[in-house]
């Protein structure tokens, strides 16, 4: 046996009664808490039956529920924030929980508690293959629910990198009444050719997984982890910088007896870490929903339907994000009237700088909220 294929040999011995990460029902919430959305028609026309959101919270609602911040998280976050954006929530943090109602709800679809592929439907098993296709409207429409449910009338801000972003985006334009201003990081007005082609490869990696069985894999002992570990180790690369994958790994070996470069045993670790805490579904699903992404559909086009954003606008932009280049966000400012001026951070990180800059990042979603308080009012 090659040095190779014993690594792949030990790699699936490690995922051998691995099926999902996702949270399932009887294990342990956690600071979970469940809202019942009820029925939710999607821009399909097909309907997910009493949908569920998971979601936390930091903070007190005020009495008159003019506090509340929405974070929305990137494809695989989950309503934990300090989980997946240290430094950025907690008493006198930039989401500072003395004064403001922060909540993160798990996106529908997802596998963290909300309904998604490895939730169980109503005929008592997991719904699978049966999941319908949802896009960046859909889950906002569910965020939407979640804001009714809790009686928040206006948001102070909406804020998100990434798929983030891109809800903050819909929220603008769908809602422009009930937020008071919204954040992108490293996100979008519309997907991109490029993005589209890279999420098509991971999709196909999934698929191609001898266990994924046409997305019914949870009855079975092993499920698509090892396909969705190329996709993530695909989205990883885009995710970070040429220039930092030089420096920090170059041709190094990784120094076991693997045989392994540095930079492979790195991704495998990345593809690990997301094995325990994702589902493969959910991983298509997301994807698919960001590859659909655009706010231009059935409003005239991009251009004008950015025109119509009256709601104050900070445009994040990481100098290196090789997966949302900065002229994605530069549109964004170019086309909204009440955009502020582009915010750029320089990191040598990329699309992945929204989680490390966490101190430039933190300054500007304070400027973010003050954008929101002064418009709420």
């Amino acid at each position: 046996m090659s040095q190779t294929s014993d690594h792949q040999h030990d790699h699936q011995h490690d995922h051998q009664h691995l099926v999902t990460g996702a949270w399932l029902e009887g294990q342990d919430p956690g600071e979970r808490r469940f809202l019942d959305i009820g029925d939710l028609e999607l821009e399909s026309g097909e309907i997910i039956p009493s949908a569920k959101i998971a979601y936390q919270t930091w903070g007190t609602l005020n009495e008159s529920k003019s506090n509340a911040i929405l974070v929305n998280h990137a494809m695989t976050g989950w309503s934990d924030v300090p989980g997946w954006w240290p430094s950025m929530v907690g008493p006198g943090a930039p989401l500072d929980s003395d004064n403001y109602f922060i909540i993160c709800p798990n996106v529908i679809g997802g596998c963290q508690g909300s309904t998604g592929p490895s939730t169980i439907a109503k005929d008592g098993k997991p719904w699978g293959s049966r999941f319908p296709s949802v896009t960046i409207r859909d889950l906002v429409e569910a965020e939407v629910r979640v804001a009714n449910a809790l009686g928040i009338k206006k948001w102070v801000l909406s804020l998100g990198p990434s798929l983030g972003g891109m809800r903050s985006l819909e929220w603008a334009i769908q809602y422009p009444d009930r937020v008071g201003a919204i954040c992108t990081i490293g996100s979008s007005a519309v997907a991109t050719g490029d993005q589209i082609g890279g999420f098509s490869i991971q999709i196909r990696a999934i698929k191609a997984d001898p266990f994924y069985n046409n997305g019914d894999y949870y009855a079975q002992t092993i499920g698509p982890i090892e396909g969705m570990g190329i996709a993530r180790r695909i989205a990883h690369l885009t995710y970070r910088t040429e220039g930092e994958m030089d420096v920090r790994f170059g041709r190094e070996l990784q120094g076991d007896d693997t045989g392994r470069y540095a930079v492979e045993s790195y991704l495998d670790h990345q593809a690990q870490k997301l094995a325990h805490r994702f589902d493969a579904n959910t991983y298509i699903a997301l994807t698919e929903a960001m590859a659909s992404h655009d706010v231009g559909r059935g409003r005239g086009g991009v251009a004008a339907a950015l025109a119509t954003v009256k709601v104050p606008t900070l445009v994040i932009s990481i100098d290196t994000d090789r997966l949302f280049p900065t002229r994605l966000q530069e549109e964004i400012v170019e086309l909204v009237p009440s955009s502020q001026p582009l915010a750029t951070i320089s990191s040598p990180f990329g699309h992945d700088g929204f989680l490390i800059e966490v101190e430039e990042v933190g300054n500007l979603v304070r400027k973010a909220i003050e954008l929101g308080v002064s418009s709420h009012h």
